[in-house]
């Protein structure tokens, strides 16, 4: 009995552990992010080119999508390079509001090797609005997804802390 409380508790401390942590990315259901959009072709033809799903891979628990196996292993030699800021939030909705709003994915800025990416409608295209004042909500926007970010490891730890000590519990159980 001892035993079984002991490997029910491992495997349900390595689940915990496992898990990635992309509670703040921008990813539909499926956990594709920027909507299948290339990320490479963003910095490499300064175009928004939309992925097929013959060249995926998956980084951080998200999976993103390619045109060619050459961009594919563009973004696999250095992921964190054509990664968008702001986990593919609107980099407009976070400087301005601290809020996590999608994205039109053909609505985007490469600044200093940095993708921003921003919501665009018929009526209401925040980059235009971002680039009256790129300094002042860039720095904003660092500010609230350091808070944020930080905000979700916190709540991580604690669902651990949680856990565990509920492994714990049922462990004891047993042996008393």
């Amino acid at each position: 009995m001892k035993i079984l409380a002991i490997t029910l508790s491992l495997v349900i401390s390595l689940t915990v552990f496992s898990q990635n942590n992309n509670n703040h990315l921008n990813l539909n259901s499926s956990k594709l992010a920027v909507d299948g959009y290339d990320l490479t072709t963003y910095f490499t033809k300064n175009k928004a080119v939309e992925g097929s799903k013959k060249y995926t891979t998956t980084y951080k628990g998200a999976v993103y999508r390619f045109v060619s196996s050459e961009n594919k292993n563009l973004f696999d030699k250095n992921p964190t390079y054509y990664l968008p800021q702001y986990g593919g939030w609107c980099a407009y909705a976070m400087g301005e509001k601290n809020e996590e709003v999608g994205i039109n994915p053909e609505s985007f800025l490469i600044t200093n090797n940095q993708l921003f990416l921003f919501y665009k409608t018929y009526f209401n295209d925040t980059k235009e609005k971002w680039n009256k004042d790129p300094k002042n909500l860039k720095s904003k926007a660092d500010i609230n997804w350091k808070n944020r970010t930080k905000k979700n490891t916190n709540h991580e730890e604690i669902t651990f802390t949680y856990a565990r000590h509920r492994c714990i519990y049922i462990i004891a159980i047993p042996i008393l």
